[in-house]
């Protein structure tokens, strides 16, 4: 099972303060681990919402919104994409995360949605283009 893990964003992250070296050092070992379990699929930090924007899509119309974004408790500072073999495994993984903050912070986990999901409304020709897809980005 695939799951996203996301560092939620705090004042400090929006703020673009920087990570103490010892939190660096203690999050590079954490990274050492699920590399070595081979649960680490990729992972990164983002930079503030104030460097990002947003596409906002109604119908055929687009509209680029610049950061920041308002709602700091919604926004994310950072991702890892996992292989588990549950929930409970990813759980247990994240509870042993250093805070990934200086102070309080949060941690969500989210399965990622396999093809098999949409069998149901899968068409062939569906299938097909998303099968290619995959193969095309897992060999890079």
């Amino acid at each position: 099972m695939r799951v996203m893990v996301f560092v939620k964003a705090t004042k400090d992250s929006e703020e673009g303060i920087m990570p103490s070296s010892a939190l660096l050092e203690e999050m590079g070992k954490y990274n050492e681990e699920l590399v070595n379990a081979g649960i680490m699929l990729a992972g990164d930090g983002l930079k503030p919402s104030s460097q990002g924007k947003r596409v906002a899509f109604d119908g055929p119309g687009r509209a680029v919104i610049d950061g920041p974004f308002a709602e700091t408790r919604e926004l994310v500072a950072g991702y890892w994409l996992w292989e588990v073999k549950d929930m409970a495994e990813a759980v247990e993984w994240v509870k042993r995360c250093p805070n990934p903050m200086p102070g309080p912070s949060e941690i969500e986990i989210r399965p990622v949605y396999e093809l098999s999901d949409f069998e149901e409304i899968m068409t062939p020709d569906a299938e097909a283009i998303h099968g290619r897809v995959q193969d095309k980005t897992k060999n890079r």
